[in-house]
């Protein structure tokens, strides 16, 4: 349920160690990396289900830049895939370029059962904005639409969880990302729709969650 992230540029060797740590402690869905400490950890902890991000966190890069990252990223043994759409391209009216970038993730991944999620960015969209581009996500094959990086701003809300939701139905699942610190937040969350957590204080917010049902 909970995607542990270590995404910060200051990131060191001795977190990741620390993140793997808390990763196999508490059981997380996955821990995001980005593409150096994901090969680091691939070839460190074989015990380890690894989520590499890409165009993180602005969305610069071209469908074919991403692709070769992607299968170099899947080759090595990475399992899911974050992200960034094309947001400039996005913001021009350039679907068909954003539809393409996602899709020739989605291609690279399908011959290695690997999930891809999209980060949509919503703190930089309108609602009408969202909409098309969670359409555009589910068009080009993805099986997550996410909200935010959490480095630009934007933070997970409940509406625009329910607003993910509403138009992606079935189709797709739902991960809400950014800014969520607190058990009760995350909740909240899922409660909108949310399939899938991305916080960087997964172990906060599951010892949150004990004390929580301790207290019922």
């Amino acid at each position: 349920m909970i995607d542990h992230t270590m995404l910060k540029p200051s990131a060191t060797l001795e977190d990741l160690e620390r993140a793997v740590e808390e990763y196999r402690r508490y059981g997380f869905a996955c821990l995001a990396l980005s593409p150096y400490h994901a090969l680091v950890a691939l070839k460190r902890f074989r015990d380890v289900r690894i989520c590499a991000v890409i165009a993180f966190p602005m969305g610069f890069s071209s469908p074919r830049a991403s692709s070769m990252l992607a299968r170099e990223l899947l080759e090595a043994g990475v399992a899911e895939l974050d992200m960034v759409m094309d947001l400039h391209a996005f913001k021009a009216g350039d679907y068909a370029r954003v539809k393409e970038g996602i899709r020739a993730v989605v291609e690279e991944a399908k011959s290695f059962g690997a999930l891809v999620k999209v980060i949509i960015e919503t703190g930089l969209l309108n609602d009408e904005e969202k909409i098309k581009a969670s359409q555009i996500v589910v068009d080009a094959g993805a099986h997550f639409v996410k909200t935010c990086t959490g480095f630009l701003g934007g933070r997970a809300t409940i509406h625009d969880v329910a607003l993910i939701k509403s138009v992606v139905g079935d189709r797709a699942k739902v991960k809400a990302s950014g800014g969520i610190r607190h058990a009760e937040d995350a909740l909240a969350l899922i409660s909108a729709g949310a399939d899938r957590i991305g916080t960087s204080t997964g172990p906060r917010i599951v010892e949150e969650f004990r004390e929580l049902v301790k207290g019922r």
